[in-house]
């Protein structure tokens, strides 16, 4: 029996698996950095007080996927804090939640997202160029763990 994957926007039912799901693949991978202990510490405050946006995939009524749309400018979003259950990785949940995060966008009108990642993350970093992501040039200073600046033009979904 294949489970039903749910995509919700925030809810506090939840609050506590935008920390948990985020700092499972960022210890895995790197260490924790001031920012991320910020926002994922008080999403409400730091994310969606700031304009910003939470969604979840939920499977049997557990949390099991999260990405964030920080604003950036009234119409540049940024795709942030996506992370998957390792218990869940592999069965399409990141695809599940950037199609959400696109189609959302569009909707509200935004023109573009950027993302900063790693190069590290072999399968995140396919994952986002599938979906039309492209390189663009990475300023300085802003996350210590990004290599990795991509963006997408919303008029092109």
């Amino acid at each position: 029996m294949k489970e039903e994957i749910a995509i919700i926007p925030y809810t506090g039912k939840y609050a506590k698996a935008i920390k948990e799901l985020n700092y499972e693949w960022i210890l895995h991978y790197f260490k924790l950095e001031p920012g991320d202990i910020k926002s994922l510490n008080n999403p409400e405050k730091e994310i969606l007080d700031k304009s910003g946006y939470i969604f979840y995939a939920i499977v049997n009524e557990n949390a099991v996927g999260v990405v964030t749309l920080l604003k950036i400018s009234d119409t540049v979003y940024e795709l942030s804090k996506m992370a998957v259950s390792s218990a869940y990785q592999g069965k399409g949940i990141g695809k599940r939640l950037i199609v959400h995060a696109l189609h959302f966008s569009k909707e509200k009108g935004f023109e573009k997202l950027v993302l900063y990642s790693n190069t590290k993350l072999v399968s995140a970093i396919h994952l986002y160029k599938n979906f039309g992501f492209y390189e663009v040039e990475l300023e300085t200073g802003l996350y210590e763990r990004a290599n990795i600046k991509m963006e997408k033009l919303l008029s092109f979904i």
